[in-house]
């Protein structure tokens, strides 16, 4: 049966590869950028690639939380159902590691934006439908005052504890919403992606295999309800394996100072 999916950050990287493996299988897929350009050639590529016209693109800059709710606002006029959302946009390096408002880019573009994003759809979503939340092997524990903007961290912390942020929510939300499967996933370290090569320098494993497993936990029936888990890509030597995120992501208590301290970000939007 034929799937809606939205992939955020879907114009590069396992987030293309991963639209265009679904939409050969004449998935209607909507396609995120943050460039109107990229988007739109990012769209008329995968269209053809595919043979599928159902290829939708939508705008938006993640490290400006008003262009989510935009855009989120955009998808709820189009759409009265959503049965894929994987929440892929990310960044570790960038040209201006904070925002307009003080806040570190990767705080909000990996963490804040899918949160924002998800609460908005989530009147789309169904109890068949399922959310990939793109995490990382990299966690490391949440500093609220980084989340916030008044302490300052270095491109790898920063990143590792908005992954980790990312993984606690989404154990939450499989808490919270039982209408839908939530699994958070470190699609393998060091795959051969720009964002990994302007961090690192170097790959371990080609984008494939990132790809592959977005693919599979979006449609894949093996993944029906296996929700508030953890899927490490990086077990195993074909396919990873659902296993044990930080501890944090267990501990309520700071998955409660998280969340409130989330809702209290959002709501001085």
């Amino acid at each position: 049966m034929s799937k809606i999916i939205l992939i955020t950050g879907s114009t590069d990287g396992i987030g293309k590869l991963a639209a265009i493996k679904l939409a050969k299988e004449g998935h209607t897929i909507l396609v995120h950028g943050r460039n109107d350009q990229k988007l739109n050639q990012t769209v008329s590529e995968i269209r053809e690639v595919s043979g599928n016209s159902n290829i939708q693109g939508f705008v938006a800059d993640f490290s400006d939380l008003n262009s989510v709710t935009h855009m989120a606002s955009e998808i709820r006029q189009d759409l009265s159902q959503l049965d894929v959302l994987i929440n892929n946009a990310g960044v570790f390096k960038s040209k201006t590691a904070s925002t307009e408002n003080g806040m570190d880019i990767r705080f909000v573009v990996n963490y804040l934006a899918p949160y924002l994003l998800t609460r908005e759809l989530t009147p789309l979503l169904e109890k068949s439908s399922r959310v990939i939340n793109l995490s990382s092997a990299a966690q490391a524990p949440v500093s609220l005052e980084a989340l916030r903007g008044t302490e300052h961290l270095s491109d790898q912390s920063a990143y590792a504890q908005s992954k980790l942020a990312l993984t606690m929510w989404s154990f939450a939300l499989a808490k919270m919403v039982d209408c839908s499967t939530f699994i958070a996933v470190n699609p393998g370290s060091l795959l051969n992606t720009k964002m990994a090569m302007e961090a690192y320098g170097q790959h371990w494993s080609s984008a494939d295999k990132g790809a592959n497993i977005l693919y599979d936990l979006a449609i894949s029936e093996t993944y029906h309800e296996m929700t508030g888990k953890y899927f490490d890509n990086d077990k195993g030597t074909v396919k990873g394996a659902f296993a044990a995120a930080h501890a944090d992501a267990y501990d309520q208590e700071k998955v409660t100072a998280l969340l409130t301290a989330t809702d209290s970000i959002l709501a001085d939007l």
